[in-house]
């Protein structure tokens, strides 16, 4: 079975985000002030072929940890879907 993953990193909270910083600071100069607090971060989508919707997680789950975040500095969230088969 084929199921979809959705993955979205960002930098831990206790940690300075320097392009979100940068971002925060401009948003005044295009007339946006009162957005601030911009974080920004990475999403990434894959597709795996697995058993089941839980196999599917694992593998997404290890991806995440072993290579896609850097879990000293980021924390991830993902979603898993089953991929419709196109008749």
């Amino acid at each position: 079975m084929k199921f979809r993953a959705s993955i979205d990193i960002m930098p831990l909270p206790a940690l300075l985000d320097p392009q979100g910083k940068a971002v925060s600071s401009n948003m005044k100069n295009i007339g946006l002030s009162s957005i601030d607090n911009v974080r920004i971060g990475k999403h990434i989508t894959l597709e795996v072929e697995a058993g089941s919707q839980s196999e599917a997680e694992e593998q997404v789950k290890t991806a995440c940890e072993k290579l896609l975040a850097n879990q000293i500095m980021e924390q991830f969230e993902f979603r898993v879907e089953a991929v419709e088969a196109v008749a």
